[in-house]
């Protein structure tokens, strides 16, 4: 069927009006010849034999790519606070949030 028959001009223009498209002659015949290619495609999906295929929800196996949870030294707040641009009271400064006045 290679030549785009699946789907006939007509029903281009039909669900290009749905879709509220405007599509030139031009247009509906470029797409006719697309979308008859692509519903080849699935048409020739469909003809596969997946009898012996297991049901997966992923094509390949999936891993927890986390690391351990594992408790190290603590950051020196000090430290991290001179790094700021702005700090009081052992606490990082931001700018006012949502116009509150500060």
């Amino acid at each position: 069927m290679g030549d785009g028959t699946a789907i006939s001009s007509e029903q281009v223009a039909h669900v290009a009006r749905l879709a509220r498209i405007e599509l030139t002659p031009d247009e509906i015949e470029h797409y006719t010849g697309h979308l008859g290619r692509v519903l080849e495609h699935a048409g020739e999906l469909e003809d596969l034999d997946l009898a012996d295929v297991p049901p997966l929800a992923h094509p390949y196996p999936l891993s927890n790519v986390f690391r351990d949870d594992v408790a190290g030294s603590p950051v020196d707040r000090d430290e991290v606070l001179s790094q700021a641009p702005a700090a009081s009271g052992g606490q990082f400064e931001v700018p006012p949030v949502l116009g509150e006045e500060a």
